[in-house]
């Protein structure tokens, strides 16, 4: 494996599970966490912006992995590394919080909190509704999530 591999990478799944497609984040986290690899750390968080700043703060490369409204089809998934560019607003403006995703990752980028690679996973959602599960398409686009953040950062799914 090469270095980038070794490097201990934070995964975060943002969302809340209560509330259909809203828990994609989560699932994703579950995922990755059953298979136990040593260079990924796994965190599930509800998405507040100020919380995650704080939560990403030690960490050098981290995988974020949103729920998140657009035009296009339920379980679309759009990669997007944050790291250099802003996240576009119109897909990930949104949020259940006040103080999001998109705020906090624009926040710590003028405070230079940012970690020095962030990559965004956002999966397009169907129903957010309260005591739904994931919609099927979510699901599926979950599962490929999880099977590409593997790929990526380990070399194997």
């Amino acid at each position: 494996m090469d270095s980038s591999a070794q490097q201990k990478i934070l995964l975060i799944g943002v969302g809340n599970p209560l509330r259909g497609d809203d828990g994609a984040g989560p699932v994703v986290a579950k995922l990755i966490r059953e298979r136990h690899h040593p260079c990924i750390s796994v965190r599930e968080h509800d998405g507040e912006g100020a919380s995650l700043i704080e939560t990403w703060a030690s960490a050098q490369k981290v995988i974020v992995v949103d729920a998140v409204s657009s035009d296009s089809p339920p379980g679309t998934i759009y990669r997007l590394d944050a790291t250099e560019q802003p996240l576009p607003g119109k897909v990930f403006q949104s949020s259940t919080h006040a103080f999001g995703l998109h705020d906090a990752i624009e926040l710590a980028r003028a405070l230079h909190r940012l970690p020095r690679q962030i990559i965004i996973y956002g999966i397009v959602g169907k129903c957010f509704e309260t005591g739904s599960g994931l919609s099927g398409e979510v699901e599926i686009a979950a599962r490929q999530v999880a099977e590409r953040i593997l790929k990526e950062t380990t070399g194997k799914a």
